[in-house]
């Protein structure tokens, strides 16, 4: 059989206990020759999981790896692992329309040589606030540059390895700082103008402005330094 056209990689933590309908309904919209690797953490706590999600899948190859707990070293491992030509890169509470797969494949096929991310959006299990979050989120990734994780990174698994994967020893922020290092290594963006939709849960759970204004905090203070990087890789 040919190698996968598209590899997504969904890191799977500790504490999560299910894989929702939701999001297995929307695997089965990918592309026809796609695999599925789930990155889990706990091999001996994680069997029911990997047993339900193989029975649910039936239409693509459906893999488990693992990895210590910690995003950056669980996408590494599914990267690693991935066969396909390109690697999506996907939380585990992401949901997505057909419009989005057709719109991200098109974007592929045009330009295959650049880092793709999605428009965001929130479900509706958190405060009503976060209309606000995702169109700062959208603008940030649109007048800066700069996409979160949540808005589904995708690249090629050879650009991905030339940047060097995702930063293991992070604190926080993985998925921030690689979109610096593929910048840094001359790749381009590409928005994929449909909205992937992302769980507001955790805002709901610890307060929607403590929580933003965290996020932001946090950002700023991480992506300063690696601007200064990229200008002095463009200009000196």
């Amino acid at each position: 059989m040919p190698d996968p056209f598209l590899s997504v990689v969904i890191p799977v933590g500790p504490e999560e206990s299910e894989i929702t309908r939701g999001l297995i309904d929307d695997l089965h919209l990918l592309p026809q020759h796609s695999e599925i690797i789930f990155v889990g953490c706990d091999e001996k706590s994680q069997a029911g999981l990997k047993r339900s999600t193989t029975d649910r899948i039936k239409a693509y190859s459906v893999q488990w790896a693992y990895a210590e707990p910690g995003r950056a070293k669980q996408m590494n491992a599914g990267a690693k692992q991935a066969a396909g030509q390109y690697i999506w890169f996907l939380h585990i509470d992401s949901r997505f329309s057909p419009k989005l797969i057709d719109t991200l494949v098109g974007n592929l096929r045009c330009y295959p040589e650049r880092l793709h991310y999605c428009l965001l959006a929130f479900m509706d299990d958190g405060p009503s606030s976060m209309e606000m979050n995702s169109l700062g989120a959208n603008l940030r990734s649109l007048c800066l540059g700069v996409p979160f994780g949540d808005q589904g990174l995708l690249i090629s698994k050879q650009l991905f390895a030339e940047v060097g994967g995702y930063p293991e020893t992070a604190p926080y922020g993985e998925d921030h700082l690689f979109v610096w290092y593929a910048r840094q290594h001359g790749i381009r963006l590409k928005c994929c103008r449909s909205r992937l939709l992302t769980s507001a849960r955790k805002y709901k759970r610890k307060g929607w402005l403590p929580l933003t204004l965290l996020y932001q905090k946090l950002w700023i203070k991480q992506a300063w330094p690696e601007f200064i990087r990229l200008l002095k890789k463009r200009y000196f």
